[in-house]
């Protein structure tokens, strides 16, 4: 059995950047990661916020296109234009594979092909088994530190880290990369698309148009289980309006993805002694657009950061320092995006209500886009009063 000071499950956004970091303050890291190449199989739109590649040192020749908009539509199809400053749009195989790269460079040892088992406690450290699907073995890495990272797949039953409403959260994701043969229409790399409408059964749907280098990314995600053949007749129908608008006449190919990915309320607890969850698998996704990404990059630098204060000797316990810091910078936001996508679907014709709202008050759509720990009182009046306006709004639908 290999004895290694911190092992990471998953190398996405959250895994790669705990595994960098980590490596970078003199870690002994090991990262066990599913797919045979880093970023490969990742359904996801690959929208980054505004700042992003510099705040965690990643280079921009990742980023596809810049948009400053978000375009954002309900059930009556009227367009809502918000400004997000300069977002990035990039593809999971470039960002995680980026990202691994840096991690390998800082010296974290980085193992593919490498399916979680599950974990054990051995005294003051924790047994790590995997199977090795290249030679078809199980093996067992024995840890000081474990973050679990490894997406919307974490189905952990352990105590306490389990989650009894998790499977509530999925959400059935399929998504077209759509490869034109001709440029569409200019306004097409300038905006990020978001819709939200009703399937012909009535169900929910988030869809998306994010624009990138050679192709868009047109997708959507129904909350729930739903058959492939069901998902791709949804999107099969909703791609030709999307076409009509910015590349119309233009011929095209596509590349289906299909996969589910998160959209509940975080993991109540999300740290077991020296076991911490990140990412996805901590359910740190917003509900009401489905980001996740700097959720993720921030939980991994959290991790990091507290098991290199355990390897200094700074504190004993990465798991408490990782999970309070955790909490408090997201779990406000979070809970209440979450209560806020509950009270739209249970009418979607209040998505129209809280757009145009948004579209009145800049100052009230400017504040929804950065993280609450950073808010005067002033502005925590302000958004609550707000709130309460669009609570008095709703309910009149």
């Amino acid at each position: 059995m290999q004895d290694v000071e911190f092992v990471v499950v998953g190398c996405g956004p959250a895994g790669g950047t705990a595994a960098r970091e980590a490596a970078r303050a003199g870690v002994e890291t090991v990262v066990l990661e599913r797919d045979p190449i880093v970023g490969t199989k990742r359904v996801c739109a690959a929208g980054l916020r505004a700042g992003f590649c510099a705040m965690f040192d990643l280079p921009l020749s990742i980023v596809h296109c810049n948009p400053p908009t978000i375009s954002l539509r309900g059930l009556s199809g009227k367009r809502f234009d918000f400004p997000i400053g300069t977002a990035h749009t990039t593809t999971r195989e470039e960002l995680d594979g980026t990202i691994a790269a840096l991690a390998r460079q800082e010296g974290a040892e980085i193992t593919t092909s490498a399916l979680f088992r599950g974990y054990e406690r051995d005294g003051e450290r924790t047994i790590v088994e995997f199977a090795d699907l290249q030679n078809g073995e199980r093996r067992k890495l024995r840890a000081r530190s474990v973050l679990l990272a490894q997406g919307s797949s974490a189905r952990l039953e352990t105590q306490p880290l389990a989650y009894e409403n998790w499977s509530a959260g999925l959400i059935t994701c399929y998504q077209y990369r759509v490869y034109l043969d001709a440029a569409a229409i200019e306004d097409t790399y300038h905006v990020l698309e978001m819709h939200y409408y009703l399937t012909g059964a009535g169900r929910n749907v988030i869809a998306w148009m994010f624009p990138k280098r050679d192709h868009l990314s047109i997708g959507l995600g129904v909350a729930g289980k739903m058959s492939g053949k069901e998902l791709r007749a949804e999107l099969d129908a909703f791609l030709p309006t999307v076409a009509a608008r910015l590349f119309p006449g233009v011929g095209y190919t596509v590349r289906e993805e299909g996969n589910l990915l998160y959209g509940g309320a975080p993991r109540p607890c999300i740290s077991d002694g020296n076991v911490m969850v990140a990412g996805t698998a901590a359910g740190l996704v917003d509900a009401t657009t489905g980001e996740g990404i700097h959720e993720a990059a921030m939980s991994g630098r959290v991790a990091a950061a507290a098991v290199a204060g355990a390897h200094h000797g700074r504190h004993a316990n990465p798991g408490t320092q990782y999970e309070r810091t955790l909490k408090s910078m997201f779990y406000g936001r979070l809970r209440h995006r979450h209560k806020l996508m509950t009270i739209l679907e249970r009418k979607p014709k209040r998505f129209d209500v809280l757009f145009e709202q948004l579209a009145r008050a800049p100052r009230f759509a400017a504040m929804l886009q950065r993280d609450r720990n950073d808010f005067s009182l002033a502005e925590w009046a302000y958004l609550y009063a707000q709130a309460a306006l669009f609570s008095v709004r709703a309910l009149r639908v």
